[in-house]
């Protein structure tokens, strides 16, 4: 294409269309950029050329990527979950790169090349692993963990083999290059952890003073890319030094900030890398190839899930669990596609090998979303749910509390809910804790007099009946996943309808919801938060301890209203608000279709049209008493609306036509 400009405009509307389709469809973004690169590439429409410049774009894109992940990057969490991360998340990821050279080097490939395509066919994608999660509600399961190990392992995994893959493509069998390349990798890495993070806190402490948004901003671009040009001159991969840097920020108090302003380069970058990754790929040879793509896609999703699954059961996941750990790590990772591209840079692939791996990874990614579907399936096809497992579990929970009475029953052990345990051992008030983390089990067994903290999934009847529902004065759910929650309520419901039930929630969105399933109580972190902030504030005012005591007894026992829905601001982002209760502030118009309406029916009207509700009416900054029969608006006066965000925009617009 002869304009730059032209080309600019028609990759930028296919990214627009590609994305949004995969928004819409609840698939990874780089898959819209991959459709991008794929369609607008040298093998099917040629709109884009592939040049010297879009390559080093896209390499500069894999910089900020790993300078994103560097930032992310948390020693104290890798040491909390070393066992998992190098056990099981490193013993998979070894015996599945192993299993794939190994095919690789039947197939008469390369010792260099092998090692690129087994390492990369290994990986599993982070983006998708803690996207399925979260959709799922599965972020506090018991395979959760052992998901996120193995990803941290992979994420870190990665940095080594940026280092050793063109050493090896290199070497020609000469094991002194790479013993040199380590060395160099060794020597500047030690350099860099010694003396950068003071020197970077110093510089970005000058930088914070001036409180420049765009000098903050120049400072963070400045550290990124310089320590990729010391890894540059060094002969190292320039993601290295962005890598080192990014885990070097995450120490120091900026990180927060850092992160918030490398985002829209990070993300522009490293969407024109997968936009260059879809020009490689070769729909013609890959269509004239079906055959072998399918075959390579079913055997590597295969040879990853058995392994997995293996390593699963290993550390003390059921069938059920070890299914889905397997399930949730099959599809093809993002670095998987950086190792690649490293590797055909190299020239240490056969582009045929490299066109099918290609396909059959991004196939992979493709069909991530149906996999764990599948595993259910499977699942309960198999053994009835591993039956005998989860029977003994069950039976060891039982015989632990059969002699319980009166007990609190506590659904997870995390921080909340040791606290909780604490207070009530505190007052000689028993209780079972569940919690489904055995490494958080086995360091708390036994640490108690007033209770017993046993291994089990409170979602489920039978742990709830073992830990002795039936025979407890309440049930306290400690953790905030609302969906984990609901379905606690609806089974504890079910075995007892009167038993009391404390469930702790982020913020007020999901009260009604929570108490609509039987919650008798629900207590708001954020709220409860505010109460105290506001407890204090009053008694250093002068305010009455009484009279401070009656006004927040109030709030409680009015379900928090005075402090039910929030006035949005540009700080709070543009993200949709979903069940979220907003507040919003409404002047009546001349001739509107409020004025001259009684209070009663344009309340009646609100709430059962939009659902909808008034909190405060002012008249020439006066405020109205909201139960008045004989109140009329008029031009002029002032109300907030409280609901959710759609409902107070559709009042407005009824209050002002």
């Amino acid at each position: 294409m002869e304009s730059p400009l032209a080309l600019i405009v028609i990759v930028l509307a296919a990214s627009v269309a590609c994305v949004g389709l995969c928004r819409r469809f609840r698939l990874p973004s780089l898959l819209g950029y991959l459709a991008v690169g794929l369609l607008l590439g040298p093998y099917v429409l040629r709109v884009i050329p592939d040049s010297e410049q879009a390559r080093a774009i896209a390499e500069f894109g894999v910089v900020f990527l790993m300078f994103s992940i560097g930032l992310e990057f948390s020693l104290p969490q890798f040491r909390a979950m070393r066992g998992l991360v190098v056990g099981f998340g490193g013993i998979q990821y070894l015996i599945g790169s192993l299993l794939f050279a190994a095919i690789a080097v039947a197939l008469s490939v390369s010792i260099a090349g092998s090692i690129v395509l087994a390492t990369a066919l290994a990986m599993s994608s982070t983006a998708i692993g803690l996207k399925l999660l979260a959709e799922r509600g599965e972020l506090s399961s018991a395979h959760a963990r052992h998901v996120i190990g193995a990803l941290l392992f992979e994420d870190i995994v990665v940095v080594p083999l940026l280092i050793l893959i063109p050493a090896v493509a290199g070497a020609t069998g000469d094991g002194m290059q790479i013993a040199w390349a380590v060395f160099k990798a060794a020597v500047l890495l030690a350099v860099m952890l010694k003396f950068g993070q003071p020197i970077l806190r110093a510089v970005f402490r000058v930088i914070a003073r001036q409180k420049s948004t765009e000098l903050f901003m120049l400072g963070v671009l400045l550290v990124a890319l310089a320590l990729a040009w010391l890894c540059h001159l060094a002969e190292l991969p320039l993601a290295l030094g962005a890598f080192v840097a990014g885990m070097l920020i995450s120490e120091t108090e900026y990180k927060l900030q850092v992160e918030d302003d490398i985002r829209p380069f990070r993300d522009v970058l490293l969407g024109m890398f997968f936009i260059s990754l879809g020009m490689q790929l070769n729909l013609p040879f890959v269509f004239a190839n079906l055959g072998w793509v399918a075959a390579a896609f079913v055997l590597v999703t295969l040879i990853k899930e058995i392994v997995i699954y293996a390593f699963a059961r290993r550390y003390g996941l059921n069938q059920h669990h070890a299914l889905l750990t397997a399930a949730l790590l099959a599809p093809a990772g993002e670095f998987g596609f950086v190792l690649l591209t490293l590797g055909r840079s190299l020239s240490t692939v056969n582009e045929t090998f490299m066109q099918i791996a290609l396909a059959a990874m991004l196939l992979s990614m493709l069909t991530a979303p149906f996999v764990p579907m599948l595993a259910e399936k499977i699942s309960a096809r198999l053994t009835a749910n591993d039956f005998l497992a989860r029977s003994a579990d069950i039976f060891k929970i039982a015989a632990q509390n059969l002699s319980r009475q009166d007990h609190v029953v506590i659904c997870g052990y995390g921080r909340s809910g040791q606290y909780l345990a604490r207070l009530l051992e505190a007052e000689n008030v028993r209780y079972v804790a569940l919690d489904n983390d055995p490494e958080r089990v086995r360091e708390a067994v036994g640490t108690s007099e007033g209770g017993d903290v046993v291994f089990g999934d409170s979602t489920r009847k039978e742990a709830l009946i073992a830990a002795g529902i039936e025979r407890a004065r309440a049930l306290v759910v400690s953790f905030t996943d609302k969906d984990a929650a609901l379905k606690i309520i609806a089974t504890a419901k079910s075995v007892r309808s009167d038993l009391a039930i404390i469930v702790r929630t982020m913020d007020d969105e999901h009260i009604a919801a929570l108490s609509a399933a039987g919650a008798t109580e629900v207590v708001p972190e954020v709220l409860e938060g505010s109460l105290m902030l506001a407890t204090h504030s009053l008694l250093v005012l002068g305010t009455p301890l009484t009279k401070v005591l009656k006004r927040i007894r109030a709030v409680r026992e009015e379900r928090y209203n005075l402090f039910q829905g929030f006035f949005r601001g540009a700080s709070d982002g543009n993200e949709s608000e979903g069940d979220a209760r907003v507040l919003h502030s409404v002047t009546i118009p001349e001739n509107a279709w409020a004025c001259g309406k009684l209070l009663g029916r344009v309340k009646e009207t609100l709430h059962e049209r939009f659902d909808a509700e008034i909190t405060v009416i002012r008249r020439e900054g006066a405020r109205i008493d909201l139960t008045s029969p004989d109140f009329v608006f008029e031009p002029g006066d002032a109300l907030i609306l409280l609901g959710t965000q759609s409902a107070v925009s559709a009042a407005e617009l009824k209050l002002t036509e």
